[in-house]
This record gives structure tokens, C-alpha cells and sequence, in this order.
């Protein structure tokens, strides 16, 4: 059977190239005789691929020497405490952009934590858009910025970074990571879900500067505390070690297309064609003001709601699969991240073209 299109918001696909590697040494790593899930995590097999894959990542990202790069367990759901745990002390309060369903989430938890000022919300307009850069006031005092650089769920995406001043950016990047080019000097903590573009479920990757690892607060359980990681080098307890094998990969597979700057022209590219298909339709429609339109999650509706089980049925047929928008949102959504290439979003536009001549 040959390989399908997944336009899954994650775990989403992964590249054809990294799968046909893991498969190659799922019994044997490089002659050691062991498969990678089998591996001590001290060991000096494991212990070379952790290295390797740490290094890959600071050069795909410019990562300077004053950030650690943490690999954890939890999820990005997880993050929403280890951040207000480790940056702020019980009466401290902190910003956060509200601009969609994770940031509610991540609004949510910290706020059993500290005082969350809510410095802008897009909840009115049902989280269509991102603010303009002098939409909001942030407070100087405050412990730290949060905000979600893209909404999987509503396809929402800021156009530019929040200038925070003095204070401490936080950025949840789940959805937006190694998509382009970034200035990670201008955060004070970046973290990801791997689920989306680095590798499988079960990884998350935090990039922290090295100042902000010194305050957590006593109450916070030894796992939640970014020093407890970074002080073992993310080995305190054992890692996700496959995850970190295929993000390793995954790492591998940018550098040798290019990097960042390739992958950002590649996905700027697709995002625009199939904006474009929306746009010059009178059947789908994206619910985004165009300035927040995000690269890597493609929502759109049909001119008739009664036709979206066809539309999923016959999409299905033709090896397009999970395109299905979330609830809150209805309708359709394309997640396009790194692995999903250009011949995938060129078959999902030929599909809605022929769709909308048949039922139009």
C-alpha cells in the first residue's frame, strides 16, 4: 500500500527518509546489536545519539551558548505549570496573550500559580486573529511574557514576536517549531511538543536561558523544577530515549534540506498555494483575518456544512486523510508541517477544486 497524505494536527507525519532509517536499525543501531528502545540511557551508544542530536538542534536553531536545551517528558501541557513553578514566587503575576484554545489552557493552569494578567484576548472575535504590536500593555513588574506564536486549533499565528522589554519571553512553540528561522536570543523559554515537527508523541523539547534556571520555587516537585533537568543534562530519570533517537533524525533530514531558512521558504510556499485556492473560491472560506493566517494549520470551511462527511469520504478515497476540523471550529483543517511535501498540499488543492465543480 502506498503512503498516504496526513494532514493530522499531531502526531503528524514524519519523513518518509527518517521512517526508512528507524526501520533499518529498529534491530540493529550502527552494528551494536540492540535496538535503540533497548538502550541503557547512560550508555555509550545512547549517550552519543543524546549528544548528537542536542548539537544538531543548536545549530538548526542558532541556539546561543547561555540556553540549555532540555529534553522532557509531559507534553507542552506540562510546560503550562513547570513555567509559572520555575519563574515566579507565590504572589508574583505574570502576562499572557489569550488567542486560543492552548493559550486558554496554558491561562488556566498558571493562574493556580501566580496572578495572570490577560493583556490581550481574541476570545470576543471567537480567536480569528492575533493583536496588532501596540494592541496590548504589557507590565513591566510582570515575571514573565507568555504567549502561543501559533494556535493549532484555529490556525491562528502571530505575524510578528511581542517585544517584552526586560522581561522574560515564553513562548509555546508546539505547533511552529523548526518551521523557519528564529531569534531564540529573544526568548527566555521556548518549548514544543514534538508531535508536530519534531518527531513522535512523548518528547518535549525546552530551550532555556541559563539566569532563569535558578528560581523555582521549593514547593515544586523535583521533576518540575528545570534545574533538576538541566543539572543531569535531561538524564535525572530516563528520558523519552526513541523519541530522541527520531528527533535526531528528523534533525538530521532539515540540515541536509537546507535548515531553517529552506524549510521557511518551502513552507511559506505551501501555506500560500493553498490560501490561495481558498481565497479564489467561492465555496471554501478561511474564518482568519489574513494577517494572522498561520503557515502550519489551514482551516476552511464549505459553502455547505451538509457536505462535509463527502467531502471527508471522497478526500479519504484518495489518500488525503484527517482533515477533519476541530470542534470548536467546524469545517476542515490542513496541518502542513515540515514532513508534509509540496506534492501533498498540490493533490489536497487538485481534490477541492474537483470538489467544488461537482457539488458548487
Amino acid at each position: 500500500m502506498s503512503r498516504i497524505y496526513n494532514f493530522s494536527p499531531g502526531p503528524a507525519m514524519l519523513p518518509e527518509a527518517v521512517l526508512t532509517q528507524a526501520k533499518e536499525e529498529m534491530l540493529d543501531w550502527q552494528g551494536s546489536g540492540m535496538s535503540v528502545m533497548e538502550m541503557s540511557h547512560r550508555g555509550k551508544e545512547f549517550m552519543s545519539i543524546a549528544t548528537k542530536t542536542e548539537a544538531d538542534l543548536r545549530t538548526l536553531m542558532a541556539i546561543p551558548e547561555n540556553y540549555r536545551v532540555l529534553f522532557l517528558q509531559g507534553g507542552a501541557s506540562s510546560q503550562f505549570a513547570m513555567v509559572p513553578l520555575n519563574l515566579t514566587a507565590q504572589h508574583d503575576k505574570a502576562d499572557y496573550f489569550n488567542t486560543g484554545a492552548w493559550s486558554k489552557k496554558a491561562v488556566a493552569e498558571a493562574s493556580r500559580y501566580c496572578k495572570v494578567n490577560v493583556v490581550w484576548s481574541g476570545e470576543e472575535a471567537k480567536f480569528t486573529g492575533a493583536p496588532d504590536a501596540g494592541g496590548y500593555q504589557l507590565d513591566p513588574e510582570a515575571a514573565y511574557v507568555h504567549y502561543t506564536p501559533n494556535e493549532t486549533i484555529g490556525g491562528v499565528e502571530f505575524p510578528a514576536i511581542p517585544d517584552s522589554g526586560d522581561v522574560p519571553l515564553v513562548a509555546d512553540m508546539s505547533s511552529t517549531i523548526l518551521s523557519r528561522p528564529i531569534d531564540v536570543s529573544r526568548y527566555g523559554i521556548i518549548y514544543a511538543g514534538a508531535q508536530k515537527n519534531i518527531g513522535p508523541a512523548g518528547l518535549t523539547v525546552v530551550i532555556i536561558r541559563d539566569e532563569l534556571l535558578s528560581g523555582p520555587r521549593d514547593s515544586a516537585p523535583a521533576m518540575f523544577k528545570y534545574c533538576t533537568h538541566a543539572e543531569n543534562d535531561s538524564m535525572y530519570n530516563t528520558p523519552p530515549t526513541y523519541g530522541m533517537y527520531l528527533a535526531g533524525l528528523v534533525f538530521e533530514w532539515l540540515l541536509k534540506k537546507g535548515g531553517l531558512a529552506a524549510m521557511g521558504e518551502i513552507n511559506e510556499r505551501k501555506a500560500a498555494r493553498l490560501y490561495s485556492a481558498i481565497d479564489n473560491s467561492g465555496f471554501y472560506q478561511n474564518p482568519v483575518e489574513i494577517r494572522s493566517r498561520s503557515w502550519m494549520n489551514v482551516p476552511f470551511t464549505l459553502a455547505d456544512p451538509g457536505l462535509d462527511t463527502v467531502f471527508l469520504e471522497q478526500a479519504t478515497s484518495q489518500g488525503l486523510v484527517t482533515l477533519k476540523g476541530h470542534r470548536s471550529v467546524g469545517g476542515m483543517r490542513a496541518s502542513i508541517y515540515n514532513a508534509m511535501p509540496e506534492e501533498g498540499v498540490d493533490s489536497l488543492i487538485n481534490f477541492m477544486h474537483e470538489f467544488e465543480k461537482a457539488h458548487g
